[in-house]
């Protein structure tokens, strides 16, 4: 077998996934692109239009409330899980007693679907035989608990500490595979030098779960950008709009009213959201692997 042969082999391998990636993923993406352009109930023959559903986009104000509104959630995702997360690795890392099964107890959220979570703390936050009222009301501290799912002003923090319920505990699991990779040595070179328990977390363990914290983030931003499971489920992004998001307004359009082409066009505009933090986040690791 002449080398030339030898060298296209592994790419013969590559030809089947590439194909299934280029038809499932690629084409798709591809079409969305050209249907933003387009008026399409999703029945019909579309119909070009150019630009004209990025310009009532635009002045869509909706879109400005779940644009809005996924920045919030963004913005919860990568500090509270993090922080929490990272909290309970470092609490659940050493030898307690129950470790395990704090740590599954932490985890459980994440093996629940996000439609059963959506539905269990919607029955949780029920203003009138909901868990959470009741137990306010118990209290004596107010005779009737809030509308956590009809007020305007907590619908959209109310679904987002669903989310945050469900993340820490996979967020604690990757921290927790960080630190099983620290040398323990550094740890105990720290302690016999005089640091500190926060010296040693802030300069020696900090700085080595740079990685995966990196990853955390990464993940931390992706899912919070497609956040729509609890919100279609616990309120369709209502009252009002106050709770949705751009997937949730993206769906609405799409197969609510009809508006394929609308709909791609939002679609497109969080798959740029999305494709930026992903140049920042390969630039970042580009640039570390060169420096390295």
């Amino acid at each position: 077998m002449t080398r030339t042969r030898r060298d296209i082999i592994p790419f013969l391998f590559l030809i089947i996934p590439l194909i299934i990636y280029i038809v499932w993923v690629i084409a798709p993406m591809i079409y969305t692109f050209y249907l933003s352009l387009t008026n399409w109930n999703g029945l019909t023959t579309p119909e070009f239009i150019g630009f004209k559903n990025y310009q009532k986009l635009f002045n869509d104000k909706v879109f400005y409330i779940s644009l809005k509104n996924n920045f919030k959630w963004l913005g919860a995702f990568i500090t509270v899980p993090v922080i929490l997360g990272l909290g309970l690795a470092m609490i659940l890392n050493g030898t307690i007693p129950g470790e395990k099964l704090y740590k599954m107890t932490f985890y459980l959220p994440m093996v629940l679907a996000m439609v059963v979570s959506g539905l269990i703390w919607g029955w949780l936050y029920h203003p009138k035989g909901g868990l959470i009222n009741t137990v306010i009301v118990a209290t004596g501290l107010v005779e009737k608990g809030p509308g956590w799912l009809s007020n305007r002003d907590i619908v959209l923090w109310s679904i987002i500490i669903v989310a945050i319920w469900r993340q820490v505990g996979y967020v604690m699991v990757l921290y927790l595979a960080g630190l099983k990779s620290i040398n323990p040595h550094l740890i105990e070179a720290a302690t016999v030098d005089g640091a500190s328990g926060w010296q040693t977390f802030w300069r020696i363990i900090l700085p080595l779960l740079t990685p995966v914290t990196i990853i955390v983030l990464v993940i931390s931003v992706i899912d919070s950008l497609r956040a729509f499971d609890l919100v279609s489920v616990m309120t369709r992004g209502g009252p009002a709009n106050a709770s949705s998001v751009l997937a949730n307004f993206m769906y609405i359009e799409s197969f609510n009213n009809y508006k394929m082409g609308y709909g791609a066009a939002i679609a497109v505009i969080l798959f740029i959201i999305s494709l930026g933090f992903i140049i920042i986040y390969l630039w970042r690791v580009m640039k570390d692997e060169l420096e390295y």
